[in-house]
């Protein structure tokens, strides 16, 4: 089974992230990039749900496992190219032209929240999961680029919330927060919202997709101009 895969389901783009936590790492990251690229040479594709298939996580962010061992290895190289290559999966999705709807269906941390935020809009399921913010205890700040998805997805008073105390907060909560639009009883429920609301936008793609560079364009400048400033030395913990 693909790290992600995806399936057509009427016009609808079910993308599913196969890999347990899903933690993000350079196969990660080009795999979701060459699936966004596949849903999008299907012109009758006209919404994505991106969803998990583990039972418990919807994603918890960077492989911190991964990277490590590529540093005691002296991968530096590669720590860089899984790091750009994260970042480029995520301006393919802040420019993509198609509504990406995140169906968060487990537990949603740290990148992995990034990822969510990324997303135009979020459903959660309140039958199990939570969503925090970690790094403040693990010494690990995120990249400009990544603060800045973040503050897309999430009101800057919450978000500061979030990254400062690193509490856990659930769906009901993260809805009373406007970070979801909705939060379901069941996971059944949350598929079957996400679906319907990305049936609801069959809107044109150029339209769409102008509205997204425009929109999110501070982003993709701190992605470009200053995460280098950070990847380049591997300057990544305090």
């Amino acid at each position: 089974m693909a790290v992600i895969e995806w399936e057509n389901l009427e016009e609808i783009a079910q993308i599913r992230m196969n890999n347990g936590e899903n933690r993000h790492n350079l196969v990660f990251a080009e795999t979701m990039i060459h699936v966004l690229n596949e849903v999008l040479i299907d012109e009758r594709i006209h919404g994505v749900v991106l969803s998990s298939t583990d039972t418990t996580c919807w994603s918890l962010g960077m492989d911190v496992d991964w990277l490590f061992e590529q540093y005691a290895k002296g991968e530096f190289d590669l720590i860089k190219k899984c790091l750009y290559a994260v970042n480029e999966m995520f301006k393919t999705m802040l420019t993509f032209p198609i509504p990406l709807i995140a169906c968060i269906n487990g537990h949603v941390a740290a990148n992995g929240l990034v990822l969510a935020c990324a997303c135009d809009f979020r459903f959660m399921s309140i039958e199990q999961g939570f969503c925090r913010f970690p790094e403040v205890d693990l010494g690990i700040p995120f990249l400009p680029g990544m603060i800045e998805i973040a503050k897309k997805g999430i009101p800057f008073h919450t978000l500061e919330e979030l990254k400062y105390t690193g509490e856990k907060i659930n769906a009901q909560e993260m809805e009373e927060h406007n970070i979801i639009l909705k939060a379901l009883e069941t996971k059944q429920e949350l598929f079957e919202e996400s679906m319907r609301f990305a049936r609801s936008l069959n809107k044109k793609r150029s339209v769409f997709g102008e509205m997204k560079r425009r929109m999110n364009r501070w982003i993709i400048k701190a992605i470009d101009e200053e995460d280098p400033l950070y990847i380049e030395p591997l300057n990544l913990t305090a």
